[in-house]
Formats: C-alpha cells, structure tokens, sequence
C-alpha cells in the first residue's frame, strides 16, 4: 500500500498544481498501496467480488466502460481506494472523488496523477508496478463515473455468511499444546488472506489459518484464549488458541468493508461479547464473544461535529474495550464521534455520544488504561477521552495526520508519562503529557516534538523495559527512508536519532522493502519488523536485539507473505505499548 515517488520528469507542474488539490490523500493504516511488477499485478480476491454493485446510467461526456471493465475497477477500487476517498467517494483521509470534481478535471488529468503520485500522500500507482496501464485507464475512467451505491447488510445477511465451525462443546476444556502462547504472534499475511502465527521464542511459523483479505488488526480476548482478525472484506474470524493445532472456529461477514474488531474486557464480562465496526455499511454488530453470533446491529449514520451536517457514511475506524465500564468505545469516522456502547443490557442499549473531531482514526490507551488518546488524522488533533468519567478531556493540536498506531507510552526524563504519535503528513514526532495528578503542568499538552527521518510514518514503538523509540517512514518517497527505522533514545531524547537500515539487513535484494510496524515480544527484549514486497516477492521479519540495536534474525519461509501487521498475544491482551 505505500509508494508515494513522484515523477516530476514526466508530469507537469501544472498537472500537480490541479490535480494535486484534488486528489493528495494520506493511506489508510497499513493497507493504501502494495509494490509489485505491472507485467504480473493480478487483482486479488478482496471485499466486494460476491456483492452487485450496479453500474450508474451513462452520461454524455462521461468515458465508456463495459460493464466487465467497471466490475473490475470497482474491485481495484475497493481493495485499493475506498478506505482513504470512501465507498461513496466522498472523501475522508483522502479527497473527494465525487463526479462533479472528477469530470472537471477530466480523464487526461486523472490518469496521469494516478500513474505518478504526489508526496502529499498520493502513490504513485503507475511508476511503483502497483496497477497496470490497462488499470490505470480503468480507475480514471471509473472515477468519473457516478459513484456504484452498494446494497445495505442486515441481520438476515449476516447471518447467512455466520458459520459456527467448531462448537462450544466440542471446544477443549483445558490448554492442548505446548505453545508459549503469551509468545505468540499473529501476523496479518495481506494478499494471500491468511495470518500466520508465529512462535516468539522459536521464530518459526506455527501454522497459517485462512481469513478475510487483507487482515487490518488482530485483538485478543480477555482471557487470552481466543485471538480475533477482521480483514478489509469485514470477515471476521473467532480462533482458539488452545486446541491442538490453533484453528478458526467461527467466523462471519459484518458487511463490505471493515477495519476493527474487539472483545469484552469489563470485570465479570470478559469474552461475553465481541464487536466489528465496518466501513460499510457505516454500522457496528454486537456478537456472541464464543461462536461470533450477531446479536444487535447499531447504524452510525448522523451528523457531523461541528458543522452538525447530515453524513451518510460515517465508517466506524478503531474499537477499544474500556476497563472501568461495560463498555465498547467506538470511533465513528467522518462525524468524529466517540460512542461509548454499554453492552450490559443488548435490549436496552445504552450509547453515550461524545463530541470530538471529525475524520477519527486509531489510537491506544495511555500507560494507565484510563484515558483513550485518539487520533482525528485529518483534523490534525489527538482527542483525549477519559473512559471512567466518559467524556472528553481535550483535544490536543498535533503535526499533519496523525497515524500512531496504537501510539507509544513511557516516562520521559523531564516531563513525566507521555504517549507519542508520528505523523504521515510530516517528519515529527508529538509527545502528549499523560498524568493529570502528577504533573498537571504538562496533562494533555504537547510537551515536546522530535524530528524523524519523513513523513509517512505509520507506527510508533516501544515497550515498558525498553530505552528505545522506534518510528518507521514506510510511506516516504525515500527509499533510504522507506526502507529503514529511526529509533530515539528515550533517555536523551535531544540526541539525534539512529538510523537502521532494517532493509538491507534482511538480506532480500529486489523490490520495495518497505519497512513497517514494529512489534515487541513479550519480554520487551526483542522488537519485530516487516519488510514488505509484493505478492510475488520475496518479503521477510527482522529481529532486532532492543538493548543492542542490534540484528537478531531474520524470519523468511516461502509461506511468508506479504507480511505486514504483527500482534504479540501478551502484549495486545494487556495493552502494552
């Protein structure tokens, strides 16, 4: 999803100057753009292949396409563009691509921006082997189109997708394998549709259980048992860490599209229910937490803050379960509201609305778990929520899109706890004072920046035991950038930081590399990274030694492919980042 190099030789500065308005866009978590040879880019399988989505009325002046070839782009469409410009095309991260934009600047204009890419965010589609020329010509076409409105999902439709593969009952009763399951890890394989576990202390591939297409998160229960993906196709898979060999025993569609999923984590509530929140339809689905049965379907459709505005696709982005009430806290997109869902009474649903600030995306807890530090990418704002009083403590001005991940949280040396989050938009790094009571003076204020290598990074890093900060660029047109880590030294955070080339030391020499989320093991000791190729490249997992900054191991199998997202069990139960 990410190759933003721009080819100034072979487009205009007028071409940037115009379309460049319209189109720049930052990605969307790691899924915007994935490398590859255009002689051999095939289309994967992704979310909407099984569902019609009818070609609009032709227009004069609007281009010709068959309805093989707008069937076909709208595949490109959904799997590559529709979580930064919408199902609707109505903009969010990225711009608009409504017909009254798209047809102004016309099909000429369209087609070379989509080849070459801007360095506001746009990849360049063409230039980095992403799509052919031939789909190329299809995406400038189809996005002159009047957008395809896909059909609504229900409980009926959810339901007939719902497959209970192993139940209950026949579940084990105790723990059957003698995996370090704390030490497991859940990596998202993006274009095959699988995720592999992978061992944290033996390094190698446990077993690969097919999922949804491109995997977003992984999230584990309260009780560590069971581990839950979602893909973009917002299939959602319920797996059982404890048989034998871990495998998928429930799973079930929630709509089209879908970033997010979480379980029930309250006292006394732990694993009861789980939750998907989808792009679309913009709706989120309450499910039984042992067999993923949906029980309660909550539309998000309203009006935005603010403007107070009527948005008819207000996508629900990251879901966080809250320790201090029997609560789901759910971001609701484009509106920029928090939902505060109290599962305790399904019949009688409870939803406390807080006003933030538009375009929500992702974020994390702060080191106390009380307060959710969530980031309004395109507002450029942290809005800090507080779960035990349930309502907003601030919105905190940050750099341009802010994209942390679940963020970073530690002690820094003159301004007490912190959490941290880098940017797509720009190089630096905001750190956010986190403790109220003990320094007060600095609560919810950015209390210092750091200038990284680029924008374009995705995710922050570190860990509880850990001295370091570690921030990836695998979105900047800089191949030295996208293909290495800058990790700060948290003690002397004045230092400059250190540069790894996480890249090259995996030892593949062709493609991309692009370098992307790092992820500790449970001991802190270790820190993870992906080096992403395309499909039919060889990609692999870097281990770094923390203390040292030094390489560990390299992590390669034929099987593994695409890596992008990884989940330690331990450290994503717990919240440890």
């Amino acid at each position: 999803m990410y190759e933003f190099i721009l080819q100034k030789r072979h487009v205009t500065s007028a071409i940037l100057l115009v379309v460049g308005g319209l189109l720049t866009f930052g990605t969307h978590g790691v899924h915007a753009a994935e490398d590859g040879h255009a002689k051999s880019m095939q289309v994967p399988s992704g979310p909407t292949p099984d569902i019609p989505l009818e070609q609009p009325g032709l227009k004069p002046g609007v281009p010709v396409m068959s309805p093989q070839e707008f069937e076909e782009a709208k595949t490109i469409y959904f799997e590559r563009c529709a979580g930064c410009h919408g199902v609707l095309r109505k903009g969010a991260t990225g711009k608009p691509l409504t017909p009254d934009i798209t047809r102004e600047y016309g099909y000429d204009y369209l087609k070379q921006f989509i080849t070459y890419g801007s360095p506001g965010g746009m990849p360049s589609w063409g230039t980095s082997g992403i799509l052919t020329e031939k789909q190329i010509d299809l995406m400038a076409r189809y996005v002159m189109q009047d957008p395809a409105t896909p059909p609504e999902f229900g409980l009926k439709d959810m339901k007939a997708t719902w497959k209970l593969q192993v139940p209950v009952d026949k579940r084990p009763t105790k723990k059957m394998n003698d995996l370090d399951l704390d030490n497991i890890f859940s990596v998202t394989l993006r274009d095959t549709g699988e995720i592999a576990l992978i061992d944290g202390n033996t390094h190698k591939i446990v077993t690969l259980i097919k999922t949804g297409y491109a995997v977003h998160i992984s999230r584990m229960s309260a009780s560590g048992r069971y581990l839950m993906v979602v893909g973009r196709d917002a299939r959602v898979n319920l797996i059982d860490l404890w048989m034998e060999v871990p495998q998928s025993v429930a799973e079930i569609k929630t709509g089209m599209e879908a970033r997010s999923v979480e379980s029930s984590k309250f006292k006394g509530w732990e694993d009861k229910y789980a939750i998907a929140g989808t792009y679309w339809p913009p709706q989120f689905v309450i499910m039984d937490g042992a067999t993923l049965e949906p029980l309660k379907i909550v539309a998000t459709r309203g009006n935005i803050v603010g403007t107070q505005e009527y948005h008819p696709e207000p996508r629900v982005a990251a879901i966080v379960s809250s320790h201090y009430q029997p609560e789901f806290v759910v971001n609701v997109k484009e509106t920029g509201k928090v939902l505060m869902v109290d599962y305790s009474d399904l019949n009688n649903l409870t939803i406390t609305s807080i006003d933030a600030a538009p375009f929500l995306h992702d974020g994390g807890v702060d080191s106390t778990g009380r307060y959710f530090m969530d980031a309004a990418n395109a507002s450029n704002k942290i809005a800090v929520i507080d779960l035990k009083e349930r309502k907003l403590a601030k919105l905190v001005d940050v750099g341009t899109t802010p994209h942390p991940g679940r963020g970073a949280n530690f002690v820094h040396p003159k301004f007490g706890p912190v959490w941290a989050t880098s940017h797509l938009g720009d190089e630096t790094v905001s750190l956010i004072g986190t403790d109220p009571e003990g320094h007060p003076e600095n609560a919810w204020k950015v209390v210092q920046t750091l200038e990284g290598q680029g924008g374009g990074s995705l995710f922050i890093k570190t860990h509880p035991k850990s001295k370091n900060l570690w921030v990836d660029t695998p979105l900047n047109p800089d191949e030295d950038m996208s293909q290495s880590i800058a990790v700060f030294d948290i003690n002397n955070l004045d230092k400059e930081y250190e540069v790894l080339p996480i890249g090259k030391w995996s030892g593949i020499k062709e493609g991309a590399r692009r370098v992307v989320q790092g992820e500790y093991n449970k001991d802190g000791s270790e820190i993870w990274f992906s080096v992403w190729n395309a499909k039919n490249q060889e990609s692999a997992i870097v281990v770094v030694d923390d203390k040292t900054r030094k390489l560990k191991t390299v992590i390669k199998d034929k099987r593994l492919i695409t890596p992008t997202g990884k989940f330690n069990v331990y450290n994503t139960q717990h919240d440890v980042y």
